[in-house]
């Protein structure tokens, strides 16, 4: 292994086993920060290195910008992009202290009357952005963007006076919910896997769990993915399945599914990796470099959710 973390790759033969053909699939095609964080993750490299090609995305303001979350282009901050910023922080251990201050005192200055976070702020207008996340003058707060954000937070430990109104805003838009989509399921489940209160969010996550089974939000077959419908305005074929709610057996998500469902759907996740090395996105693809670039942040995930659940990943 090298001083950078990485093992050589084999030269003489095509690797086999699904770590090492995703790593020289990250090598390949990944931006610095992802090479450092599938070091990190999964070679043995430090923390240190993650956090300095992080530095790269922040901006003055304390918040984040310059495509972090490669959907959104250009170099202003976004509440999304600091989501982004704070899920890598929170996988070097570093999600608290003077680096979650700064991020929290961005977070009170783009929030929205009622104290949480709206997904995109007007700022990004003029520079490239996803056809399907809308940029609009006055922009509401969603549970999509600040479920994640608070979430992670409270996991971490941290106690901000931004922290109280945005927790009580993901309470009762949750509560709320009768129906709903994947991704703000997602954003849900990130919220509640990590509130204090843990009766109220075990409570929450059965209503939900309900909910994703009334409406079919989750592919329990895989081998009849048509059987389940695609969220409105979601891309053609773009699936959710119950790994990609609990992506961990420790997730309030995990007692959604039966273990034969939580098996195929880690049996499917292991079948989906490309010959290239990488996973696929499932999204809609809208321009070549975001989807090049968001295909190792995928692989990353999906090799964690393989391992995290106790499947051999080489």
């Amino acid at each position: 292994m090298s001083a950078t973390g990485a093992s050589p790759l084999p030269t003489t033969s095509r690797p086999h086993s699904p770590l090492l053909r995703a790593e020289h699939f990250v090598w390949l095609t990944a931006r610095v920060l992802e090479q450092r964080r599938f070091a990190h993750r999964f070679l043995g490299g430090g923390a240190d290195p993650v956090e300095t090609a992080l530095d790269a995305y922040r901006n003055e303001d304390g918040g984040y910008g310059h495509a972090l979350e490669p959907d959104l282009r250009g170099p202003v901050s976004q509440p999304l992009h600091t989501a982004h910023a704070l899920r890598v922080l929170d996988s070097v251990g570093r999600c608290g202290g003077r680096r979650a201050e700064r991020v929290c005192r961005y977070l009170t200055s783009v929030s929205a009357a009622d104290g949480a976070l709206p997904a995109v702020l007007p700022a990004q207008r003029g520079y490239p952005a996803a056809p399907f996340i809308p940029v609009v003058d006055d922009p509401p707060s969603e549970l999509l963007a600040t479920g994640p954000v608070v979430g992670l937070l409270h996991r971490n430990e941290v106690w901000h006076a931004w922290l109280f109104r945005a927790t009580e805003f993901c309470w009762r838009a949750i509560d709320a919910l009768t129906t709903s989509h994947p991704y703000e399921v997602e954003a849900a489940v990130a919220f509640l896997d990590s509130a204090p209160d843990r009766p109220r969010a075990e409570a929450a996550a059965d209503r939900l769990g309900r909910l994703v089974r009334e409406r079919r939000l989750a592919v329990l077959d895989p081998d009849r993915p048509d059987a389940f419908p695609v969220s409105p305005g979601y891309a053609p074929g773009e699936h959710h399945y119950p790994h990609d709610f609990a992506r961990t057996p420790g997730s309030l998500a995990r007692a959604w599914f039966t273990d034969d469902e939580m098996s195929r759907s880690l049996d499917f996740l292991a079948g989906a990796q490309e010959e290239d090395g990488g996973w696929p996105i499932r999204w809609r693809r809208w321009a070549p470099g975001t989807a090049l670039e968001a295909r190792p942040l995928v692989t990353i995930e999906a090799l964690g959710t393989l391992r995290a659940h106790g499947r051999a990943i080489g």
